[in-house]
């Protein structure tokens, strides 16, 4: 049986449609995906949509609908989105399902009885769009530290998560799995902000809004956004919280644990803080790698649908064709700082690459392929010289480097290692002139053999 991977995306947020840095993470988990395929793994990759919260149920009053319709149309525009860039996902997971409901809300009773869990009050400024609480000391001039907008006080009746019952145990795991967290500086940022700080109890529940999975014991209470939104990427292959891992589907036990979440920098405590403590708990082992990518800006600013500096991806699409916007994504995006894009770079990285690199070395071999020997490919009947060497040594290197960086998830220089070789290919055309070899009988064979290499 070959070996399997399992790798995940972070779910999208069914509260609008995502923007290109949030379609990058998709096309980019595709790519890793499809490689992994080439390669001989057998791989499953799961996407979705995270569907809960007051931010959605605010969002679904204000449109004068039922959250459930707000979700289902949001949710198909993602889908939709995925679907337009051709991501080879397996299955696309939304936390409305009903298999993952049943199962979030027996995993909450599961660390109730398990005295994981208890229940207390939640005082602090509240951001809704962050759906997140901030001490007074991070909520600093009434700002929501990660987006910026006005926070309100807030106080009610939560179920919270011992954290610290768990935290010596995470932190033995990370030093002793230090492939676990990459890029290595995110690792470093969430070990001492977060881990050595001392890790405060994670508020599971609330109160004060309606769409969520409730607690079955407490119905008040709806399941709070972490535990419903990262516990999908078990749910999706059928984890069931009432049997061991042992007593797992033979689904479950294939693929679990993932090889890597595919995630955006920006939540990368939940998903190796968190997530991690929650498994923990849950008895289950933990993913082999968390992979936090950067963000692509527009230009050098953060993407901002209230800056209108916003590009999406579908609409880059219609303009340029899919791949050449899943090319520009993968290309672009530095393997530990953020990327960059404007219309204008779109525009110099598809002629410079794609036109004329990659289209040019197409159009002039198979163009001469069909001028010189009728379209038919004739074996080559002499040794070559150097120059050939040249091209095949530049080809297997580019094949090498490229694998190594794939596995490495510096997914834009496994894209240059190819457009190297291509140049290599470019250069080696102007090295032979064909059209000259063509002038002459006696040259034919060294003109089969030019275009066989090329080809």
């Amino acid at each position: 049986m070959n070996e399997k991977y399992y790798l995940t995306t972070a779910i999208a947020y069914a509260s609008g449609k995502p923007h290109f840095g949030n379609t990058y993470e998709a096309i980019m988990a595709d790519s890793v995906a499809r490689y992994r395929r080439a390669r001989g793994y057998d791989v499953f990759m799961c996407t979705g949509t995270d569907e809960h919260g007051q931010k959605i149920e605010n969002l679904a009053a204000k449109a004068d609908i039922t959250p459930k319709a707000y979700v289902d149309n949001v949710a198909g525009q993602i889908r939709g989105l995925w679907d337009k860039m051709n991501t080879s996902y397996d299955f696309f997971i939304r936390t409305t399902d009903e298999q993952h409901e049943k199962a979030v809300a027996k995993i909450f009773n599961r660390f109730y009885k398990q005295g994981d869990i208890y229940k207390g009050y939640y005082e602090g400024w509240y951001c809704t769009p962050c759906e997140s609480f901030f001490t007074d000391t991070q909520a600093e001039g009434g700002k929501c530290p990660d987006c910026g907008r006005p926070v309100t006080q807030a106080k009610e009746e939560a179920y919270f998560f011992k954290m610290s019952k768990y935290a010596d145990r995470l932190m033995k795991h990370i030093e002793d799995h230090p492939e676990f967290i990459e890029p290595e500086s995110r690792k470093k940022e969430m070990v001492n902000n977060f881990l050595k700080a001392g890790l405060q109890d994670l508020c599971v529940s609330r109160t004060s809004f309606t769409w969520g999975i409730p607690v079955d014991f407490d119905p008040k209470h709806v399941t709070y956004v972490w535990l419903d939104a990262l516990t999908n990427y078990i749910t999706a292959i059928g984890y069931d919280p009432d049997k061991t891992y042992e007593e797992q589907s033979e689904h479950f036990r294939k693929y679990w644990p993932a090889d890597v979440h595919i995630i955006g920098k920006d939540i990368l405590r939940f998903h190796t803080i968190y997530w991690p403590i929650f498994l923990m708990a849950l008895d289950l082992p933990l993913p082999k790698k968390v992979f936090g990518h950067p963000w692509f800006n527009f230009g050098m600013d953060k993407m901002s649908k209230s800056k209108g500096n916003v590009i999406y991806a579908d609409q880059l699409a219609d303009h340029f064709g899919v791949d050449a916007v899943r090319y520009y994504a993968l290309s672009e995006m530095p393997y530990g700082s953020d990327g960059s894009i404007t219309y204008e770079s779109v525009i110099k990285r598809y002629n410079g690459d794609l036109v004329n690199t990659l289209g040019n070395l197409v159009k002039r071999t198979l163009d001469m392929q069909k001028k010189y020997f009728d379209k038919k490919v004739l074996a080559p009947t002499e040794s070559g010289d150097a120059i050939d060497a040249e091209l095949k040594t530049a080809c297997v290197e580019a094949y090498e480097n490229a694998i190594a960086h794939m596995d490495s998830f510096h997914i834009a220089d496994a894209a240059a290692d190819i457009m190297k070789m291509l140049s290599r290919a470019n250069k080696y055309i102007d090295e032979t002139t064909p059209w000259t070899l063509a002038k002459g009988e006696a040259q034919k064979d060294r003109l089969a053999t030019v275009l066989y290499n090329l080809l």
